[in-house]
């Protein structure tokens, strides 16, 4: 298989050189009050974030990757960031997996991962032939390298979303035989499985009894430490669970809180955010949650968050994330610059792998939309899709305008009426990543502009003087 390193190697030759000289990420961020589409870093200024992410970043495994070793070949994880900071990204989830051992769905190879938050001191074996875990010592290694790894993104300026649990692979493979909390891996005589059929779907649930509430607490001695290592970081946010199944609702809300509630008299506080939950969820669920962050399934036809996003506000920072859309085969420019002209924050799942152009394509409008986003006073602005015929438009009205369209309307109209004085304008060649200066043109009435190339484009319309 192409080779991450080689791949992160040509990347950099073909990504944009860097734009500003780099910057600590600034925090913690916090939803914005005067315009909770946005987070802020406290300094008034909106944050908005955007990059790619993928399994390994965290924990070495061989989650679709031509690797059966154990242990799994190391993860170039400063390679990995050398990527992001190339493509101008600022965001990431940080993967979380929780079984060593377990048989990929997708190319039917066992495949492994570590380290664990959990020593594996025995006595005794556990499934995969390697000593038991003890769930009441964590594990030094594990924390070490979750400390050292969301510094080292927080001082290239980007955010790191540690994810505390990953649901997905206890439903999807046969990764509950190898799980901490099944009693056949531990020492201590916990058992997460509380009706024995094996699926250990329990453990991202409240359960009730002696042992519910023992598995609970040791959940709660994990969190706690995750927070205690990393809570004096700027960079950081907190994802409850990678695509937990449905019925564990209650248990996300109940950790929401908790991880809340282990800040609260600590120096800082960090967002806490929920995603989609996988399957038979319902974006409702993550709209009446108590967490400051979302990531949305494509949803009903007036949500459309693949094709043509929602821009409802719903009192939550919403982070657009293919991983929830498509998985790993779907988002490109157009997806990314419609998410982001609806006030939505963006994610792309990927390989990091030669990609299609699709994929290339995504990565380079993640970084072109944060450049504008910097350009811009992205605090005041919102989705206006009304001012322009594309419907897609980015508005502080009278002040600046950031109109995309998708390659299917080479003229257009932006309604200015209202709008005051003289505006500068600039067009931006999506698929070439090139921007074109344009005449200016007066505030007043609706007025039509015609895309000087084929393809998509944004155009910039920022009032003279200010």
């Amino acid at each position: 298989m192409f080779s991450l390193t080689v791949f992160l190697l040509c990347s950099l030759l073909f990504a944009l050189p860097l734009t500003a000289q780099r910057r600590p990420a600034a925090g913690p961020l916090r939803v914005l009050a005067s315009n909770p589409r946005w987070f802020t870093d406290g300094s008034g200024k909106a944050v908005y974030l955007a990059g790619s992410h993928t399994w390994q970043n965290l924990q070495d495994s061989g989650l679709l990757r031509d690797d059966k070793n154990d242990p799994p070949d190391a993860f170039d994880y400063h390679g990995f960031l050398d990527f992001l900071e190339r493509h101008n990204h600022n965001f990431f989830r940080l993967w979380r997996w929780e079984t060593p051992k377990w048989t990929d769905k997708f190319d039917g190879v066992v495949k492994y991962c570590r380290p664990h938050p959990w020593v594996r001191s025995g006595p005794g074996t556990a499934r995969d032939g390697k000593p038991k875990f003890d769930l009441e010592r964590l594990d030094p290694e594990y924390f070490a390298r979750l400390r050292a790894r969301v510094a080292a993104a927080g001082e290239r300026g980007m955010y790191a979303s540690v994810m505390l649990f990953e649901g997905w692979e206890i439903q999807f493979t046969d990764a509950w035989d190898y799980h901490p909390f099944h009693q056949a891996n531990n020492i201590n005589g916990v058992e997460a499985d509380r009706n024995g059929d094996g699926s250990g779907l329990e453990y991202n649930t409240l359960q009730p009894g002696e042992m519910g509430r023992r598995v609970l607490v040791l959940q709660e001695a994990y969190v706690r430490k995750v927070v205690d290592t990393v809570n004096d970081l700027d960079n950081v946010l907190y994802e409850i669970s990678n695509e937990a199944h449905t019925e564990s609702t209650d248990w996300q809300y109940y950790l929401i809180r908790f991880v809340k509630e282990c800040e609260a008299a600590k120096p800082k506080q960090h967002p806490v955010g929920m995603t989609f939950q996988y399957r038979g969820g319902t974006n409702q669920t993550l709209y009446a949650s108590p967490a400051d962050w979302i990531s949305p399934n494509p949803g009903d036809a007036a949500e459309n968050y693949r094709e043509n996003p929602s821009s409802t506000h719903t009192r939550k920072v919403v982070v657009n994330d293919t991983d929830h859309l498509w998985g790993h085969t779907g988002g490109d420019a157009i997806w990314v610059w419609k998410s982001f002209c609806r006030g939505l924050n963006v994610l792309l799942m990927e390989e990091l792998l030669p990609s299609p152009t699709w994929q290339d394509s995504a990565r380079l409008a993640m970084g072109q939309t944060r450049r504008y986003a910097e350009r811009m006073n992205l605090a005041a602005m919102v989705p206006a899709g009304e001012l322009a015929a594309t419907g897609y438009c980015l508005a502080e009205r009278g002040k600046e305008y950031l109109v995309f369209q998708p390659g299917n309307k080479g003229e257009f109209s932006v309604n200015l009426t209202g709008a005051e004085g003289t505006f500068t304008a600039e067009w931006l060649d999506v698929n070439h990543d090139r921007t074109i200066p344009a005449q200016g043109v007066s505030g007043g009435a609706p007025r039509n502009f015609r895309t000087p190339f084929p393809g998509p484009s944004a155009l910039y319309l920022k009032v003279s003087g200010q």
